[in-house]
């Protein structure tokens, strides 16, 4: 029995740590709207929609400073520099459930 809730405990410690989509999205909503529905600083393709593993692609490439579309590598490699894989995951989702 103890090991069950010490399981659930630790299920739901979990899910209070995962990354919140939403809330992570906000600092991009600054350029790209807040439904994804802009193009960013006039350059950028619309995202809202993508596919989740585009998505995922790019803001790792950003990340890693391997990506510079539209010459906006050094911006955008700063606007995730401190998102962790989960959080590029959950922002990942969230673009693509903005359709």
């Amino acid at each position: 029995m103890k090991k069950i809730v010490l399981s659930l405990m630790a299920v739901g410690a979990m899910s209070l740590l995962s990354a919140d989509g939403a809330a992570l999205f906000k600092k991009c909503a600054g350029c790209h709207g807040a439904k994804a529905e802009k193009k960013a600083l006039g350059k950028s393709e619309v995202i809202a929609g993508w596919d989740a593993a585009k998505t995922e692609k790019a803001l790792h490439g950003y990340k890693a400073g391997t990506l510079n579309v539209h010459g906006m590598g050094g911006l955008m490699k700063g606007q995730v520099a401190s998102y962790s894989d989960a959080d590029i995951k959950a922002v990942a989702e969230y673009v693509h459930g903005l359709k």
